[in-house]
């Protein structure tokens, strides 16, 4: 396991979990519910493929015409999913493209939140991509695999194959499951995952 944060005077939850997994539905009970700064990752990466950003103009210079969309060196987000979920290897030039500026923009603002008492990470890829020093616990979202998959094919509109192949393309539950600090169930209804929520901010970290 990896060294988590030790500051003394901030509480630093990293949240993470599969594909449709309900990562975000979570984020916003913390958000909205409990008050609490969340920052996220998808959100981040975003932006790092922003319109006539460095890194769209990376992804358009290997891929060129099949991940425009339309002018203004703007990315089709679903053509460029549907090769690096596809490819392995295409899958880590991404990677190693897009994790150290979303690694950047929350050192960025943790430094801007240094005085909150509590903060959530919300980072779907945070075993993958090696970011537990940035956390002091770990929430780990779950829900069983039909539940994520029937999620994933309705959020996304993909066929089976394909949303079964970019589940397989993280880290199964269950190797994060053995490193995570805190599991949250989101199989339930939302009062029951409100609760669970309560009870785990309760806890001493």
């Amino acid at each position: 396991m990896r060294q988590r944060f030790q500051g003394a005077d901030q509480r630093r939850i990293g949240l993470t979990g599969g594909l449709a997994t309900g990562k975000s539905t979570v984020g916003q009970l913390l958000a909205g519910r409990f008050g609490l700064p969340v920052l996220d990752a998808d959100l981040y990466a975003r932006g790092a493929l922003a319109p006539g950003s460095p890194g769209a103009l990376a992804v358009l210079a290997r891929y060129g015409e099949p991940v425009a969309a339309g002018a203004g060196d703007t990315i089709d987000r679903a053509a460029l999913g549907r090769i690096v979920f596809a490819d392995p290897v295409e899958r880590r030039w991404l990677e190693q493209l897009v994790h150290p500026l979303v690694r950047q923009r929350f050192e960025a603002e943790l430094e801007r939140l240094a005085d909150a008492p509590v903060v959530v990470l919300m980072l779907p890829l945070l075993f993958e991509a090696g970011l537990e020093s940035l956390c002091s616990e770990v929430w780990l979202v779950m829900c069983r695999p039909e539940t994520q998959l029937r999620r994933l094919i309705g959020r996304d509109g993909l066929p089976e194959p394909e949303a079964l192949a970019r589940i397989a393309a993280q880290w199964p539950l269950a190797r994060k499951q053995a490193l995570a600090d805190r599991l949250i169930n989101n199989d339930g209804d939302p009062e029951a995952l409100e609760q669970q929520l309560a009870a785990a901010l309760a806890l001493n970290p």
